[in-house]
């Protein structure tokens, strides 16, 4: 003879959701990525803004390779958001006839204190 277990028993049993400690683990992963996320987007951005200068600087072409160094410190200048590099880091050449310059540098960014993050920025004119 099988006993019979009351509704309620049965109901309870059957349940299906997100536990405590599942929300809490996706919860702390969501965190970590979005942490990450925050610290990075901005040197990105830096990135993007120091490709845009260099691309309107080799188009524009002109001069020499100390005028095209001062072309980009008045551009940085003028552009708040580029801090990482100087126009003495910027390597310039010709190619084609066409003035093509490069440039690379390191961002570290502290995620929490004894975790860092490297990332390596490479670029050139188009």
């Amino acid at each position: 003879m099988a006993l019979a277990l009351p509704q309620a028993a049965r109901s309870l049993s059957a349940q299906r959701g997100v536990t405590l400690i599942g929300l809490l683990f996706w919860a702390i992963i969501i965190a970590c990525v979005a942490l990450v996320g925050l610290k990075v987007l901005p040197t990105m951005n830096e990135y993007f803004t120091i490709q845009r200068t260099v691309n309107k600087i080799a188009k524009e072409g002109g001069g020499t390779v100390p005028e095209i160094r001062n072309a980009f410190e008045r551009q940085k200048d003028i552009e708040y958001s580029i801090s990482s590099i100087a126009g003495k880091d910027l390597e310039i050449t010709k190619e084609n006839e066409r003035v093509v310059i490069k440039f690379g540098y390191d961002k570290e960014i502290e995620l929490i204190e004894p975790v860092y993050l490297v990332i390596k920025y490479r670029g050139r004119s188009q």
